[in-house]
């Protein structure tokens, strides 16, 4: 079992996850014994799992030196800076919630982190069935900080300053440092009751007396810590953030007629029907209106887009008619997500995850053009892309006539000339090589051709 060890599981000494076979399992150490059987004997596990808090899981052996548990699988774990703003607020009250409850339960959360809490089914679930301990009276949230630092600080700061500030943790995987956070909100924010007292006294009290910190623990009564949680799920609950972005309301400003969006429909529905997909990547699939068009046999969509705004609408749709089968995430082809961590493997990148989760086919309508014209990759790496990520694809190719082609190819400039390749010709030939090109069917009233492939 150890060598199958998820890398990114190693931090904690209560335990371990790892995979065996298909399945997802957790090892726990004699550590905490203690804590697993008065979790599990309470029923706050149970508690959790009614409420939909926690991951489900079932124990599958025990014994003096380990008890395993086997985990609900989630088909694809997304990473905090893969959110939309309300994505990542309700994974920060989802944590509150927790703590609260956990709490009126004489258990407390020890760890806080953004990277415990992934969206499956709709909504966000806790995922680190250890990440509990025992209550001590007027004992403080030792996770606090980190709740801090990974939610509260990130939250706020996109607040102010806009969507780019949710990617943070990529780069600080360990959460923004207090005194960070506090240097970057502006002034007006010290007149925020909330922020003085959970960013900025902190920061300069840090600075003061960490040595002091270290040696001793305040104290702080369970009232007092109930109003605390309250009060920043208050706060939390009521930020905003206003940008525009440049794919807003894309389905209202598109250059479609009406017959060919429909047509683009319905051939996506058959597509998908007939290659009896299960599991599809929708990228560049904005708001997931073609996504909503697969048929019910399609278990599960990754909907990735580098709209932020786009995303949210989409999580927003998905809250309004309590979908299950669709996963918003925010993703840039031209510069998806990396590993990160330690060895560069406590977080996978968004590829391979993409590998391991894995989709059975990828639709790609309206993408082509801004992944060649925009991020000036040739079709051949493109091609070698897809061809990495899933068996079929549908890809949507706009020619040189299309409206968006022309405006890309107009941005060039003096430059123009170095795009000649891109044609149907050219395209075929570079995707030719790593896809058997099955059907091309022409979009009615437009400039748009719709290809199914198949990789060789």
């Amino acid at each position: 079992m150890e060598s199958n060890r998820i890398p990114s599981s190693f931090r904690d000494p209560s335990g371990y996850v790892y995979k065996d076979g298909n399945t997802i399992k957790r090892h726990i150490t004699p550590l905490y014994f203690r804590q697993y059987e008065s979790l599990t004997e309470s029923g706050f596990y149970n508690a959790l799992f009614e409420k939909k808090y926690l991951v489900r899981h079932s124990e599958i052996s025990k014994s003096p030196e380990a008890i395993i548990i086997g985990s609900e699988k989630i088909p694809f774990i997304s990473y905090p800076y893969e959110w939309s703003f309300l994505q990542y607020k309700h994974a920060a009250l989802l944590t509150l919630k927790i703590q609260k409850l956990a709490l009126e339960n004489n258990f407390t959360l020890k760890d806080a982190s953004a990277f415990n809490i992934t969206f499956h089914n709709g909504k966000p679930i806790f995922i680190d069935t250890l990440s509990f301990d025992f209550y001590n009276t007027d004992e403080p949230w030792h996770a606090y900080k980190q709740f801090i630092m990974h939610f509260l600080g990130p939250l706020a700061l996109s607040h102010y300053y806009g969507l780019d500030c949710l990617k943070t943790l990529s780069a600080n995987i360990d959460g923004i440092s207090l005194d960070r956070i506090s240097a970057l909100l502006p002034f007006k924010s010290y007149m925020n009751p909330i922020l003085y007292t959970n960013i900025h006294l902190p920061a300069k009290y840090e600075k003061k007396h960490a040595a002091a910190e270290a040696k001793t623990a305040g104290k702080l009564t369970l009232k007092s810590q109930l109003k605390l949680i309250d009060a920043l799920y208050s706060y939390i609950e009521s930020l905003t953030v206003k940008q525009q972005t440049e794919w807003d309301d894309y389905y209202n400003q598109t250059n479609y007629e009406k017959q060919a969006y429909e047509q683009k429909k319905q051939l996506t529905k058959t597509w998908a029907s007939d290659i009896k997909a299960q599991s599809v990547l929708d990228l560049g699939g904005n708001d997931g209106t073609f996504s909503r068009e697969l048929p019910e046999t399609v278990g599960f969509v990754i909907v990735a887009d580098v709209d932020p705004n786009a995303v949210e609408q989409n999580y927003r749709k998905i809250l309004k008619n309590k979908e299950t089968k669709l996963l918003p995430l925010v993703a840039d082809i031209l510069n998806p997500a990396p590993a990160i961590g330690f060895h560069n493997a406590e977080r996978f990148s968004l590829l391979d995850r993409l590998r391991e989760c894995p989709v059975d086919a990828c639709i790609a309508l309206a993408v082509i053009h801004h992944i060649t014209l925009s991020g000036n990759i040739p079709f051949d790496m493109s091609a070698r892309l897809f061809a990495d990520v899933s068996e079929h694809l549908l890809i949507e190719f706009p020619n040189r006539e299309d409206s968006w082609v022309k405006f890309l190819l107009d941005s060039k400039r003096d430059f123009r000339a170095h795009f000649d390749f891109y044609n149907e010709d050219h395209f075929e030939a570079a995707y030719g090589r790593y896809f058997d090109i099955l059907k091309k069917e022409p979009l009615v009233a437009s400039h748009r051709t719709l290809y199914t492939m198949k990789r060789k």
